[in-house]
């Protein structure tokens, strides 16, 4: 939607150029909109908002729409091929959409001279043209953020790119996810899983402006020049257009290890206490031992599964190659179901030892596998859940199975001799 009559009142007048020259009366903004409550407004929005000062038209024009009704919506999602488009909508009415929903607004004029103005008008112009506006969408590497930051680089001839691409950062894209769901731990937790050592690469300035705060931040620093001329910033000025009491984006990831720590160990601790006491006592204790042992193998099962079902069917990229396959591995789920006779009489088949101890080694390989910079995860927090869990595991089951094997003492056992045997026994 188009906004016509839109000023910018509060806002200085924009660089000055020859009048009646082509685009002169075009003004060119950065808009950056900040985190908000639902998930997939954690990392931010943008958008290129174009203003005609003579006409008093203007847009916004925005690359991160996306529809639920859309047709194959969900398995699209699954299949890591969701599809985003980019229109065109009143500016105004996207200030005044943040501001309702709390979110931070800022604005940043842009030094473009009058003929990259038109060139990047014409541009988003056409790219939201029926046939154009669609694309097919990457959390990382084509979202609406970097959609923005390519549309730039194109009009200033590569100059972003060139200016942002050879300066490294020390973080990662697992490193700014951790940061952003910080405060969303089942959305955290999700997430630390299913990202593989493709996200742990560090970024160069370039890449790490698929975040829209980071690009507003870059290019404050990005100078730019025209015609030969001395290079000039590329922002003219800047202003918070809208405040939010919300607290601003946190600069680090949390310190998540002692909670990682503390589940795993009371986890590991319920099933040996269950396993332990209900092989003796039953009742209660074996029900525990027989719930927890279950659960954890029922959803470690499903976790491996819908991991190693995302890398060989899917394009979620940043799955592949996933070491936490061998933490939640599929062969959990056969695991669960030798905790069904362990329920009903305490006992616990030998092929169920046999695969805890499986997992067990399996778990303990990944992890070593991890310390070797060509495999490195960062996903020591998911190890300090996993890996006294699986120990555990393999430390009650094989406990069950010798207890059941292991011969009686005492009279029975005349000290560790066959015992006589009844007439017609």
């Amino acid at each position: 939607m188009m906004g016509e009559g839109a000023t910018l009142a509060g806002l200085p007048g924009g660089p000055q150029v020859p009048s009646g020259e082509p685009g002169s009366s075009l003004r060119v903004f950065l808009l950056t909109i900040g985190r908000g409550e639902r998930i997939w407004e954690r990392f931010g929005h943008n958008a290129l908002w174009i203003q005609d000062e003579a006409s008093g038209q203007g847009a916004a024009y925005n690359w991160g729409i996306f529809d639920f009704q859309q047709v194959d919506f969900v398995p699209r999602l699954i299949r890591g091929t969701m599809l985003y488009r980019m229109a065109p909508y009143d500016p105004w009415a996207t200030v005044e959409e943040a501001r309702r929903e709390g979110r931070r607004v800022w604005i940043q004029e842009l030094d473009l001279t009058p003929s990259q103005k038109l060139d990047l008008l014409a541009f988003v112009q056409w790219n939201a043209r029926p046939e154009n506006r669609d694309y097919r969408y990457d959390y990382y590497r084509d979202n609406c953020s970097t959609r923005v930051r390519d549309a730039l680089d194109r009009v200033l001839d590569g100059a972003l790119r060139a200016a942002t691409e050879g300066l490294p950062t020390p973080h990662s894209y697992r490193w700014h996810t951790r940061r952003l769901l910080s405060d969303v731990p089942l959305a955290y937790l999700g997430v630390q899983f299913v990202l593989g050592p493709a996200a742990d690469l560090p970024l160069n300035a370039w890449q790490e402006m698929f975040l829209p705060v980071r690009l507003m931040e870059r290019i404050r620093e990005v100078r730019v020049s025209a015609g030969g001329g001395p290079p000039r910033p590329l922002v003219v000025q800047e202003r918070l257009l809208v405040e939010s009491s919300r607290l601003p984006e946190p600069d680090r990831p949390p310190r998540a290890f002692p909670w990682f720590l503390a589940a795993g160990l009371l986890g590991s601790v319920a099933l040996w206490a269950g396993i332990r006491q209900g092989s003796v006592r039953g009742g209660v204790w074996r029900g525990l031992g027989a719930l927890v042992g279950a659960v954890w193998c029922g959803v470690a099962g499903f976790a491996g599964t819908l991991l190693l079902g995302a890398w060989l069917f899917t394009d979620h990229v940043f799955w592949y190659r996933n070491l936490n396959l061998l933490q939640a591995s599929p062969l959990a789920l056969v695991m669960a179901g030798a905790f069904l006779p362990y329920l009903r009489g305490g006992r616990m088949p030998r092929w169920g030892r046999d695969l805890a101890a499986a997992l067990a080694v399996m778990a303990w390989v990944g992890a070593l596998m991890g310390a070797f910079p060509p495999l490195h995860q960062g996903n020591l927090e998911l190890l300090l859940l996993t890996l006294p869990m699986n120990t555990v595991l393999w430390v009650a089951a094989h406990t069950v199975v010798e207890r059941r094997l292991r011969p009686r003492s005492g009279s029975e056992g005349g000290g560790g001799l066959p015992s006589p045997r009844e007439p017609g026994s």
